[in-house]
């Protein structure tokens, strides 16, 4: 399918150059085109989440944690973005634009290696998380929920946020023998954290045993704990410092895997 030399036997930190800068930018043009089709729903979907659960359903809700409900859950709805935005670039986009658009083939046909390939896709994912993250955070401070000086901070972890969640989808895009697969992961793995991540409730309202579940093995539990902290005003520190070192190890891991599982699927 690409370049073909030996198919690589050892996982390897990647090399790479100016060239995935090449990558994103390709991305980032294609989406200009498209702009207007992508702003809308970013902007629609916490409005109605906000009005529905946030306004609706807190009616029958008094406060969580000393907040009202709506500000509880309005720095969820940032996370999610995070979540949503880059997991599903660096899934079916990414898999569309390696096997049905030959994208990858052309752009590997250059100088560019499939570690910037890949690399630059993982970027880009981030940003696109970025972007509607931001989005999301406008929504939110239009209404009035914002109530710490802190939450400019909130583009800068969804950034890193975004790169965890796109090295993370990108693994799966490297196994995937055909885009249906995708519905595993997504019910599996996308679903359990958008209800079980301290999205719409407290941990603390599980077993003890899921709280720990939970802050091991579901990444948007960190991304959510810290939004919170940025949004509303930090009220515990071990916890952002927990989150962010598990962010930070977890995005390197599985940035480094991702691209090693792609040059194995790719490289023949």
């Amino acid at each position: 399918m690409t370049k073909t030399i030996g198919s690589p036997t050892r996982f390897s930190l990647p090399k790479l150059t100016y060239r995935v800068w090449k990558v994103w930018r390709r991305n980032f043009d294609v989406f200009m085109k498209t702009v207007q089709v992508n702003f809308l729903p970013s902007v629609l979907e916490p409005i109605l989440y906000l009005v529905a659960l946030g306004f609706g359903l807190g009616t029958l809700v008094t406060t969580i944690n000393g907040v009202r409900y709506v500000e509880f859950i309005a720095p969820a709805l940032i996370a999610i973005a995070v979540m949503n935005g880059s997991f599903f670039e660096c899934t079916f986009a990414s898999f569309v634009r390696m096997y049905f658009q030959k994208t990858f083939d052309a752009i590997i046909a250059t100088p560019v290696s499939v570690e910037e390939v890949i690399a630059g896709e993982l970027l880009w994912g981030a940003t696109r998380a970025t972007i509607n993250s931001t989005i999301v955070l406008v929504v939110v401070a239009a209404f009035g929920l914002i109530s710490s000086p802190l939450f400019p901070i909130v583009i800068l972890l969804s950034f890193l946020g975004g790169l965890m969640f796109a090295s993370i989808a990108m693994c799966f895009t490297a196994i995937a023998p055909n885009i249906d697969f995708f519905n595993y992961p997504s019910f599996l793995l996308v679903t359990p954290m958008f209800l079980l991540s301290g999205t719409f409730f407290p941990l603390s309202q599980l077993p003890e045993a899921a709280q720990v579940a939970a802050l091991a093995f579901l990444p948007l539990t960190h991304v959510v704990n810290l939004t919170r902290n940025l949004i509303l005003g930090v009220t515990d520190m071990n916890l952002v410092l927990v989150g962010l070192v598990w962010i930070s190890v977890a995005t390197g891991v599985f940035f480094v895997l991702s691209i090693n599982l792609m040059k194995k699927r790719l490289i023949k």
